[in-house]
């Protein structure tokens, strides 16, 4: 083969390495030894690559012409003295393998039972490092190779040598984009969840309160937070179930890790397991990337599941198998991924009744209802009011731009005795109002608060008079919102209760809009 030849073959040889991906440079190499054995009239070639722990074959690349067999790396592995002479990086050249010296016995039995007589091994380096071997050989005749055979030889091992270093260097660049996207990913979702925390209504640090009621349920939290047992709060809207999840977390084994809340109630049903569980790319229209899920977030920590009531029957199969096995699948994946989480539940349903109504699950139900907390609404702790409010006054004052240091005792009288259908929330909003309408130093209420008379322990009409002050109330603010129940501004956000919940009470208490 003249010089024009070869100069022209390793032309073609470097353009297709230089442009095939990572995941061709296998078939390239097959390509390039039976090109290598073509130029050379030779009749096999080799190249393996070298394990850089063991020093032993990672992987290997063949080429032999019809009828000839294929070692798969045996040649390196089962013969000492020439993986020692590779190893120590140097070139080995066998004319004929009578020639082969004493200590390479074992060498010259196995060229004799396969019939190779001559052979030229060459070990190739990478930024200093040795990576590799190409071999090439005769089988048919003894040949004596030349100085320029053999530096032919090693520019081919060369060339692959280097695009086996690019393919790794690629692939390793790939696993390392796909870690970052991965916890970019997860830093994108925590973010997303800081943002909701912060951008939440917690007007305290702390609980605030002194009746019974509440220190009844405070002791049950103390009890519970460190055992790590899942807990169910159960309460009317608006009554403080999520701060008592942060209370059990804080108090918990956990606490060092996050806390992750889903309203299962504002989340579509079609999205609900994606956001639980999280989603492969393309796993669906819409799905453009993967998305970790909440139970992945809150491994480690706790996973604060609120309004689980709402959750459909489909989803809650999947959240009881968490629950008693701590596996489960992104969604368009078949991959089971293992959390280690502590469920904190809440709903302001009767889940008993759902059960025998066939809308809850009973085996996850019972799951559930572990360790169960009843959460008092505000009607049963009437004295913890005016804490609350003043609570409220200091957080909210500066804001406003205003500075309370007197409500009137009628004012908190009327605070007193409203039964507060939407609790501490709903006494939030009435207190926020009653800043933005009051000038000076002293606490006024709006005017359409129905506060009405205090209620007196004992009062064989108690009861009733609640009922109508509620009434009263509610019928005055949706006469002040024109009737609507839903949207900013309008009744449901001024009483602070979900809109499902105002048109239950409307029910109840007889209210219909005009």
């Amino acid at each position: 083969m003249s010089d024009s030849q070869f100069t022209r073959f390793l032309g073609r040889l470097s353009a297709r390495f230089a442009a095939v991906p990572a995941e061709g440079v296998d078939e390239e190499i097959a390509a390039a030894l039976e090109g290598l054995v073509d130029e050379l009239g030779t009749d096999r070639a080799s190249f393996y690559q070298f394990d850089p722990e063991t020093h032993g074959v990672a992987s290997g690349h063949q080429w032999a012409r019809p009828g000839l067999p294929l070692d798969a790396g045996n040649a390196i592995r089962e013969l000492p003295w020439l993986r020692g002479r590779l190893l120590a990086g140097e070139t080995v050249v066998v004319d004929l393998r009578d020639d082969l010296p004493p200590e390479a016995a074992v060498e010259r039995r196995w060229a004799e039972a396969r019939g190779l007589w001559s052979h030229v091994s060459i070990p190739l380096s990478v930024g200093g490092r040795l990576v590799s071997v190409v071999a090439t050989g005769s089988f048919r005749e003894p040949r004596r190779w030349s100085q320029e055979d053999v530096e032919r030889v090693r520019i081919v091992g060369q060339i692959l040598a280097g695009a086996v270093d690019r393919k790794h260097r690629d692939l390793e660049l790939k696993r390392s984009l796909e870690e970052v996207r991965r916890l970019k990913d997860q830093l994108a979702a925590e973010n997303v969840l800081l943002r909701e925390e912060l951008g939440s209504s917690h007007d305290f640090q702390e609980i605030v309160g002194e009746s019974p009621a509440l220190k009844r349920t405070l002791a049950l939290v103390a009890q519970v937070a460190p055992t790590g047992s899942t807990v169910l709060l159960l309460g009317e809207t608006g009554t403080g179930k999520e701060l008592l999840a942060r209370a059990i977390h804080e108090r918990s084994p956990r606490h060092g890790r996050s806390m992750v809340k889903v309203n299962c109630a504002a989340i579509p049903p079609t999205l609900i397991e994606s956001e639980l569980f999280g989603h492969e790319k393309g796993a669906f229209t819409g799905a453009l990337a993967t998305k970790i899920g909440r139970f992945e977030l809150a491994n480690g920590g706790t996973l604060f599941l609120d309004e689980i009531g709402d959750l459909g029957l489909d989803l809650q199969g999947k959240l009881l198998r968490v629950l008693q096995e701590g596996e489960f699948e992104r969604v368009g994946s078949s991959q089971t991924r293992k959390v280690d989480v502590r469920l904190v539940a809440a709903t302001h349903h009767d889940l008993g009744a759902a059960v025998e109504a066939g809308r809850f699950r009973a085996d996850l139900f019972y799951r559930l209802n572990v360790f169960p907390i009843r959460v008092p609404p505000l009607r049963e702790r009437r004295e913890d009011v005016p804490l609350l409010v003043w609570w409220f006054i200091q957080r909210r004052q500066g804001r406003i731009g205003r500075h309370i240091d007197r409500v009137p005792r009628p004012a908190m009288e009327r605070l007193a005795a409203y039964p507060w259908p939407g609790n501490v929330r709903e006494l939030e909003n009435v207190v926020e109002r009653a800043l933005i309408l009051s000038p000076g130093s002293t606490l006024q209420l709006d005017e359409a608060f129905g506060g009405g008379t205090p209620a007196v322990a004992g009062s064989t009409g108690g009861a009733r008079s609640m009922e109508a002050v509620e009434r009263a109330h509610v019928e005055a603010v949706l006469e002040r919102c024109g009737g609507r129940v839903e949207g900013p501004g309008n009744a449901a956000e001024i009483l602070g209760l979900k809109p499902s919940t105002l048109r239950s009470r409307m029910k109840k208490l007889g209210i219909r809009r005009a």
